[in-house]
């Protein structure tokens, strides 16, 4: 499949680098001359320097071959423009545009998108989809990751071993019957900045982070067997009320979780005021989140998860760390270059939320082929937790668990069917229309997409 990305920035370059070693034709264009030098220096890919949505540079991209368009530039209207001149000139069949004006995504305009009028297929909100990935882990308190799979059945939990952790040092086999109610299937571990796959025999230690699967109805059990017993946090701090603040803001404001009380604090006194009058439940504070004292007149001590997500890096640290220091019980930080993320975990910080992967996460599940429905990127690029189904024409009808498991690459972690999570066992034979959550180290992801493919979608 030929691949058009419009924009090598943060974005842009995270997807061509995580698509270059599949069987994809990627094209990258972007107007910096330094942006296309450096992504074609470091990556197999073909990078030209051009003004994304004239038809000259599509053209001499291959626009005329191209399946799929993703416009993720830094320009709203250039992204949309480059989705019209690609569905006008070069019938490119699926468009993506990201869209960070929140003007574009109100309701009222809503139509602007429908069929027959501007012509992109997909959306992708960058600061829409932070903020719903902030709000999954505040509704869990304790995780450092929280996403949902097959219709919300399945969650993906992200949690950290401490020396408290009750499994810690216990081995896999032997947690089940530690924990007979709590039904969960431990997928990953984060160790030594690598994704590990864990065997049977493997151990939890302090310092791990884990990736675990469960029903969503079985969430609280599972958590009580990595020591976390609250149910919700009490009270939630938002420090920056910029569009991702103003969007967690709005989304806790218009659905908020049970007994929990929201405090947003925003620098600018006028940023402040025009926030407040946009809320009608969330109390909005002017003042400085880096300032003690503003943060002890705000309550900090008594606040179980403050979540920084200013539009400075540096601002967001600082803060989180300084909140921790004040009393707070857990901190999440929004950052958005990688290259410091394993700095700040081990400074103190519970969690990192970064825009690029979530964006890129949002992007791939529209890229992989075959019968995969979702897909989340795991950090740096590490592998893929991914959702699929078992279709009538698939080779996985009637095989185990151990027949799709590659002992270090893949293991398939939970099968959904008729509604009901099961956790794969030796004795499960697979069915038509079952839904497979399959967790894969970055190099086995395009094994993974040829299980879920019949001979024409995948060639």
């Amino acid at each position: 499949m030929k691949i058009i990305i419009c924009g090598a920035g943060k974005v842009g370059y995270g997807i061509a680098s995580y698509l270059e070693k599949s069987a994809h034709d990627i094209i990258v264009i972007d107007q910096s001359e330094e942006l296309v030098r450096d992504l074609s220096e470091r990556h197999d890919v073909r990078a030209i320097c051009g003004f994304a949505s004239d038809p000259l540079v599509l053209q001499q991209a291959g626009a005329e071959h191209a399946s799929m368009l993703i416009a993720v530039t830094q320009s709203d209207e250039v992204n949309m423009i480059a989705c019209e001149v690609a569905n006008a000139v070069f019938k490119i069949p699926t468009k993506i545009a990201r869209i960070r004006n929140p003007a574009y995504l109100s309701p009222e305009w809503a139509h602007l998108f429908e069929d027959g009028n501007l012509s992109v297929d997909v959306i992708i909100s960058p600061e829409l989809e932070v903020a719903e990935a902030v709000r999954r882990g505040l509704e869990v308190p304790g995780t450092t990751d929280v996403t949902a799979m097959v219709d919300d059945l399945v969650k993906v939990i992200g949690v950290k071993c401490t020396a408290q952790t009750p499994i810690v040092n216990t081995p896999l086999t032997h947690i089940s019957s530690l924990f007979p109610d709590a039904q969960f299937n431990i997928a990953g571990i984060f160790r030594n900045h690598s994704l590990l796959i864990p065997h049977e025999r493997e151990r939890l230690l302090v310092g791990d982070e884990i990736l675990f699967v469960t029903a969503g109805k079985e969430l609280s059990e599972s958590m009580r067997a990595f020591g976390h017993f609250q149910n919700h946090a009490r009270r939630i701090m938002i420090l920056g009320a910029g569009n991702v603040g103003l969007s967690l803001a709005r989304s806790l404001d218009q659905h908020p979780i049970p007994n929990v009380q929201v405090r947003v604090i925003e620098k600018s006194r006028e940023r402040a005021e025009e926030v407040a009058r946009q809320l009608t439940t969330i109390e909005v504070l002017a003042g400085d989140g880096l300032a003690a004292e503003v943060l002890r007149e705000a309550g900090v001590a008594d606040t179980e998860s403050v979540v920084a997500v200013t539009e400075d890096d540096k601002v967001n640290i600082l803060a989180s760390l300084l909140a921790k220091q004040s009393g707070a019980h857990q901190a999440t930080a929004l950052i958005g270059n990688p290259d410091t993320i394993h700095l700040v975990k081990s400074l103190g910080i519970d969690s990192v939320v970064n825009p690029r992967e979530i964006t890129v996460s949002s992007i791939l599940r529209h890229v992989r082929q075959g019968s995969i429905k979702s897909v989340y990127t795991l950090r740096d690029n590490l592998g893929e937790v991914i959702e699929a189904k078992v279709t009538d024409q698939s080779s996985l009808i009637g095989s185990s668990p151990q027949e799709i498991d590659v002992p270090g690459n893949i293991k398939l972690v939970a099968v959904v069917r008729d509604r009901q999570v099961l956790i794969p066992t030796a004795s499960l034979s697979l069915q038509v229309n079952d839904n497979l959550i399959v967790i894969a180290v970055r190099d086995s992801v395009k094994e993974v997409e040829r299980m879920f493919s019949t001979r024409m979608d995948y060639f």
